[in-house]
């Protein structure tokens, strides 16, 4: 579990409810959209990006995620959801999650998030401005 959390400076905990788990008695699938959103809030409110936004200025949107379904989650367990950026643009960057199961001391989910700047004054993509683009550069998984 060290391990893991060097690789992942930022992560989240995620204790899975009961709720969460569907007829086949396992996490149903479309939680972990759920569990990649509770990180991504997780991850940018820790690089300060909401101090920095207001509702109707510059500010994330997805624009497309991908989950890989690894091994099933059941009740009880707590998860720790890993963020790493990659894929940095002027005006995107991809966040990766990872998703590691106490419980079975394992990772059992991967996923992706595109994100892309928006202004939502104009409906019009934008630029990603410092600091955030510093703070996302510190967090990537690209050589640098």
């Amino acid at each position: 579990m060290q391990t893991f959390k060097d690789q992942h400076p930022i992560h989240t905990d995620i204790t899975v409810a009961w709720a969460d788990m569907d007829a086949l008695q396992h996490v149903n699938n479309v939680v972990y959209l759920r569990y990649f959103e509770i990180a991504r809030i997780d991850f940018l409110n820790k690089i300060n990006l909401f101090d920095t936004i207001s509702p109707n200025g510059v500010g994330p949107v997805i624009s497309e995620n991908n989950i890989r379904y690894k091994r099933p989650v059941t009740f009880p367990d707590t998860l720790t959801v890993g963020v790493t950026i990659s894929d940095i643009k002027t005006d995107r960057f991809v966040m990766n999650y990872t998703v590691f199961s106490h419980a079975q001391n394992a990772i059992t989910t991967t996923g992706t998030s595109k994100v892309v700047m928006f202004d939502f004054e104009t409906g019009q993509k934008a630029l990603i401005a410092e600091p955030l683009l510093s703070a996302l550069v510190s967090y990537s998984q690209d050589e640098q």
